[in-house]
């Protein structure tokens, strides 16, 4: 009874030293508390993004089908700067938890500043394109103009301020790279928090806030993003972090620029093609019409609800290959990424179960539209066959990018996505006459296909010989 009791305390004690961000040598003692320590404020932060993600659908769904086709369509084109965002994150949280690993704080700082400065130069020339050509880019998404009317000030508000997404992304990767996963949870809780207490005041007008409908919804993910940037800065040039940047980080390092580069091209190319693949998809749905887009853009927030905590046991497992390998300790990484796995696998499996019998009540918490549920509903059921799958390939895809190796998962997702899910989804869609069904299934599909290849390459063992 006394070994029990105190069994318990300890868990407790550890839940609350990861939620404090107590510092911890993860490349040495017990493995199971290193992933404990790691994955419970990472998977909070991940949660509290798909509680936005939700949140904010559900306020825009009150505005109607056209209303949320409008979000789903612009969300979409926003994914290309979620690319190369997490593109530059993979390589930045990479190389801050290889030179950690190695004991170089002052590599991992530079590492950090680098990556920062190259995100900015990009955001630049998003933002004039969004400002400028908002209602064009909506238009090639096959939007109708109904569509781009309701979405037009929407887009243009978040591509405008696009910074703020890439920063938010970038710093907390690197706070994860460094073993910070508190420090990058609160600043995620802050930015979406606000976010989801600003939304129905600035699309519905509540007080004094004006009534700015869909577009308000983007005034308030840039104001609650733009004050999360704020508090990560804070931290970094305070030294709250594991990492501190100096005046004499924000030089330009070219050596530093150009492993940046190397690692984070193939890394911004692996989630383009992933996500690009998506704006190929939701153009197939989008030739059976609005309630089609709308059924599909409520079940993907629904899915990213239960895939984004999952994706936080995946980034615990990158820090931990990434940091061990820098310690030298390449089997230590193996045995993180393998048991990390099967808990997500675990986790997913009982929530596509549950799924099976609460589809229809979830798009109806976001819809009452008659024409919408049914799409929303076969999506999600659909899509859930797959989760198993998806939680193994999850976990395995963040270990490659881990230790670097950002090369492996982006020849898997090019195989699976383009080659199997694109072809596929229009083929079942149309020659088939399955319908959007036939798009949702190809999802499903591709998924299961893209843990098969990721775990037989993660075998292979190549990742462990990896220098960046």
């Amino acid at each position: 009874m006394s070994s029990s009791v105190s069994s318990n305390r300890s868990l407790w004690a550890d839940l609350r030293a990861s939620i404090r961000g107590v510092p911890y040598d993860f490349t040495e003692g017990s493995l199971g508390r290193a992933i404990l320590l790691l994955s419970v404020p990472m998977v909070l932060e991940m949660f509290m993004q798909a509680v936005f993600e939700v949140a904010d659908i559900f306020f825009v769904g009150r505005l109607g089908a056209d209303a949320v086709a409008a979000v789903g369509l612009a969300a979409s084109l926003v994914i290309l700067v979620f690319a190369v965002g997490i593109g530059l994150s993979m390589a930045a949280a990479a190389m801050v938890a290889r030179r950690i690993g190695e004991r170089d704080p002052e590599g991992a700082a530079a590492a950090a500043v680098q990556a920062l400065a190259v995100s900015l130069v990009f955001s630049l020339p998003v933002a004039a394109l969004g400002i400028g050509y908002a209602p064009e880019l909506l238009r090639l998404m096959g939007a109708t103009e109904h569509v781009v009317a309701a979405g037009t000030g929407y887009t243009a508000v978040l591509l405008g301020t696009n910074t703020t997404i890439l920063f938010l992304f970038l710093i907390n990767a690197i706070f994860r790279g460094a073993g910070d996963a508190a420090l990058a949870m609160r600043a995620l809780w802050l930015a979406n928090v606000l976010n989801i207490v600003l939304d129905p005041l600035f699309i519905f007008g509540w007080g004094p806030f004006p009534e700015l409908g869909v577009t308000g919804a983007a005034v308030a993910t840039a104001v609650g993003r733009g004050i999360g940037v704020g508090y990560q800065c804070h931290a970094l040039l305070r030294g709250r972090s594991r990492i501190r940047i100096r005046r004499h980080h924000l030089r330009p390092d070219p050596g530093v620029i150009r492993r940046l580069l190397r690692v984070s091209g193939t890394g911004i190319l692996q989630y383009l093609i992933g996500t690009a693949s998506w704006l190929g998809v939701i153009r197939i749905i989008a030739t059976f019409g609005s309630a089609a887009v709308a059924g599909y853009t409520i079940a993907v927030r629904v899915i990213i609800f239960a895939l984004l905590p999952s994706w936080g046991l995946g980034n615990a497992a990158a820090t931990l290959v990434g940091q061990n390998l820098g310690a030298k300790k390449p089997e230590r990484a193996a045995r993180a990424v393998w048991i990390t796995a099967f808990v997500n696998t675990a986790f997913l499996g009982l929530v596509a179960l549950a799924i099976q019998f609460v589809a229809t009540p979830l798009v109806m918490l976001f819809t009452t539209d008659p024409a919408v549920i049914p799409y929303g509903t076969a999506c999600l059921r659909i899509v859930s066959y797959s989760y198993v799958f998806w939680a193994f390939g999850m976990v395995v895809v963040q270990a490659f990018n881990g230790a670097g190796d950002t090369d492996t998962p982006t020849w898997i997702n090019l195989v699976c996505f383009w080659l199997i899910q694109i072809p596929l989804a229009y083929l079942l869609a149309r020659p088939l006459e399955m319908g959007p069904n036939g798009v949702f299934a190809a999802i499903a599909i591709a998924q299961a296909i893209l843990a098969v290849l990721g775990v037989l390459a993660f075998r292979q063992g190549r990742w462990k010989r990896k220098v960046i």
